[in-house]
């Protein structure tokens, strides 16, 4: 097995290459096999994913810390990939909920994982910025020493808080309070893409496959990107060939999805042990 460490420092070369890098964001253990046999050479939890695996709706009020940290080792023990996680907010609101939960992250073997901005509340959706600042700062200072790259999130625009200047001021004091990595998803198109990348130095991810426009890895890593995540849209994905598959049985009673379903061989090889 390849070592936390050596993960780490495979995360941090990719983070450091020219252009952008995919990382898929697996929702299990089969599925984080399935891709690292694909090709890919690091992966992410997905909260949205793991909520749909177990028939939660994605919030950290759904999720607990303990779910989504069992989530995260059963996807790292699955492969000798580099693996960050999607740690909410927290699951607090103090720094020190953030500190106990990136340390408790470090130690499941992850190479990295995000805190956010969103509190989670419908009514307050955004931490203000001072607190969200120190949320960061203190969970940066709790992995200083570990081989843990930390993302912060910047959540505005998921939020229907379309304000670009407020996230780049947000993203830059994240950078300053010891962040690795940058993240503000769902920016609306390249243009502010390539802004909020021009804005800082920071390795700035970036999610594909939600509701709005796609664009291209190459269009992606011209606009300065360096990570592409996808959120929970893989695991959407095989719902969708789920539903697809059940209501053709359901409504029609045949079952012609088999002709496009992984033959049985080839799902046997793609979720096992890389040799």
């Amino acid at each position: 097995m390849t070592s936390q460490t050596e993960k780490y420092a495979a995360f941090k070369a990719l983070h450091e290459a020219e252009g952008a890098f995919v990382m898929p964001n697996p929702w299990d253990a089969g599925s984080a096999k399935m891709l690292a046999n694909l090709g890919f050479g690091a992966l992410a939890t997905t909260s949205a994913g793991l909520a749909f695996s177990l028939g939660k709706r994605d919030s950290a009020a759904a999720l607990t810390r303990g779910e989504v940290l069992e989530n995260a080792r059963a996807i790292v023990e699955a492969t000798d990939l580099p693996v960050s996680a999607d740690l909410e907010n927290g699951f607090g609101d103090l720094p020190e909920d953030c500190v106990k939960t990136v340390r408790l992250a470090a130690a499941t073997g992850l190479a990295g994982g995000s805190i956010e901005d969103a509190t989670g509340r419908s009514d307050d959706p955004i931490y203000a910025f001072e607190p969200a600042v120190e949320r960061v700062r203190a969970a940066a200072e709790a992995v200083r020493d570990l081989p843990f790259l930390l993302t912060a999130r910047a959540e505005n625009f998921l939020w229907g808080r379309p304000d670009l200047d407020d996230t780049i001021r947000r993203l830059q004091a994240f950078e300053r309070a010891g962040a690795d990595v940058l993240y503000a998803p769902g920016l609306p198109d390249l243009d502010a893409i390539k802004t909020v990348c021009d804005a800082v130095s920071r390795p700035v991810n970036v999610v594909m496959g939600l509701s709005g426009p796609v664009f291209s890895v190459d269009a992606l890593s011209r606009a300065g990107v360096r990570r592409v995540s996808v959120g929970g849209s893989f695991a959407r994905a095989a719902l969708g060939a789920l539903r697809q598959a059940a209501e053709e049985v359901l409504n029609k009673g045949t079952f012609t999805y088999s002709r496009s379903a992984l033959p049985d061989t080839e799902a046997a090889r793609l979720t096992a042990d890389r040799r």
